[in-house]
C-alpha cells in the first residue's frame, strides 16, 4: 500500500540519533522480531492500550483491520486512533481539514468498543510528533499504562529520522503490521521493542481511496459507509 496502514502523521524528516542500522525486508516468513508485548510484563491491573496516529485521509479498512488483529495479537484493551493535527510531510499536497478527519475516524471507529479517538494532535497545534503524541496520552492516562505504537512496517524503517527516536522506543512498545509472507528483517528497534503482526487485507491506501472519489468511482468495502456519506456531504477530495 502506498501510505503504511497507521504510519504517523508527522515526523521529524532530517536525521536523528540512528536507533540502528538498515538491513531489509526478505519475501519468506520468519521467526518473529520481538515477542508480544515486549521482554517486560504489564504490572498487574495495567491497561494495554494500542495506539495508532495516522493522518486518516481519509480512514479506511485496511486502518481498521489493522488496529482490531493488532489487538486480538497483543491482548489490548483499548486502540486510540489519534488524527494528525498538522502532518508536516503532506505539504506537498491539500489535506483535508483536520475536524473533517477526526469526524471521519470517529464514525469509523464507532461500531468496536475496543476503538476511541482522540483529538491530542488536532488540539495541541503545531507539527505532530509521535513523541508529544505519546507524551500526552501517557498525561492523560497514567504512569501505569502500557502502549503499543502501531505502525506499517514501512515505516518503522524510517523511525530513526523521527523526532527523538532514542526516547519514543522508551516510551511504548512497537507493534509492525507487515502484509502476509514479508518479513521484517529490520527495524532499527532493540528486539524486545518490536513485535511484527502479520495483517490481511492491507492493499488499501487512503491515496487510492482519494483517486477514487475524484474519478467518480465508488469506495464501498474500501472505506466504511459511514465515512462515505461523510465524505459525499461534504464534498471532499473532489478538486
Amino acid at each position: 500500500m502506498s501510505e503504511p496502514v497507521g504510519s504517523p502523521g508527522g515526523e521529524q524528516g532530517a536525521p536523528s540519533e540512528p536507533v540502528g542500522s538498515p538491513g531489509g525486508e526478505r519475501g519468506a516468513p520468519s521467526e518473529p522480531v520481538g515477542s508480544p508485548g515486549g521482554e517486560r510484563a504489564t504490572p498487574a491491573g495495567a491497561a494495554r492500550i494500542g495506539v495508532m496516529g495516522g493522518t486518516f485521509d481519509p480512514v479506511h479498512h485496511g486502518h481498521l483491520v489493522a488496529a482490531n488483529e493488532a489487538a486480538h495479537v497483543l491482548r489490548l484493551d483499548e486502540v486510540i486512533f489519534v488524527p494528525a493535527g498538522r502532518p508536516w510531510q503532506k505539504a506537498a499536497r491539500a489535506v483535508a481539514p483536520a475536524e473533517d478527519r477526526y469526524q471521519m475516524t470517529l464514525l469509523a471507529t464507532r461500531p468496536n468498543p475496543l476503538f476511541s479517538v482522540s483529538r491530542v494532535d488536532i488540539d495541541r497545534g503545531g507539527e505532530t510528533y509521535t513523541v508529544d503524541t505519546l507524551s500526552d496520552l501517557r498525561a492523560e492516562r497514567g504512569p501505569e499504562a502500557e502502549f503499543f505504537f502501531i505502525l506499517g512496517a514501512d515505516a518503522v524503517r524510517g523511525l530513526a529520522t523521527w523526532k527523538e527516536p532514542l526516547k519514543l522506543v522508551t516510551m511504548a512498545h512497537f507493534v509492525a503490521c507487515t502484509r502476509a509472507g514479508h518479513r521484517l528483517s529490520w527495524s532499527g528497534l532493540p528486539p524486545d521493542r518490536l513485535t511484527p503482526v502479520e495483517i490481511p487485507a492491507l492493499e488499501i491506501s487512503s491515496s487510492t481511496c482519494r483517486d477514487r472519489v475524484r474519478a467518480g468511482l465508488p469506495l464501498r468495502y474500501l472505506v466504511p459507509d459511514a465515512v462515505i456519506q461523510y465524505i459525499s456531504n461534504r464534498g471532499l477530495y473532489r478538486g
